[in-house]
């Protein structure tokens, strides 16, 4: 596969991912799998995160390499910044973005909890 083909696919890839961590808590058909997205994503930022650093996503990893291939350089950590910095033009903070995603994350898990075990009839 061209690298040009599989950076475009990890990209939608990770907007489907971020999508879904984002969102996936709103519609009751799809909040057991936001429950297994939202884990999946805490264990590489966490877990993953002792060896390879905080945050650190195994498809940004897979991304940036593929991205090297196509002569990219100095790439941020983060696939967020990446975009953002792109969308904006702007070079944004890494701290800036880091707060951004994080507190959306986090909004999204407390809001995924409530609707999961809290309140059963939340949205419905």
């Amino acid at each position: 596969m061209s690298p040009l083909i599989l950076d475009y696919l990890l990209t939608v890839l990770h907007l489907v991912i971020i999508g879904l961590n984002l969102f996936a808590w709103i519609w009751p058909k799809t909040r057991k799998l936001h429950l297994y997205v939202i884990g999946i994503t805490l264990a590489c930022w966490l877990i993953l995160g002792i060896w390879y650093g905080l945050g650190y996503c195994p498809i940004t990893d897979w991304q940036w390499q593929v991205k090297t291939k196509l002569g990219e350089t100095n790439l941020p950590n983060s696939f967020v910044k990446y975009h953002l910095d792109q969308l904006t033009g702007r070079n944004i903070p890494d701290g800036t973005v880091d707060l951004i995603t994080s507190g959306s994350f986090l909004i999204a898990i407390v809001y995924s909890v409530k609707v999961n075990f809290l309140q059963k009839t939340f949205l419905k």
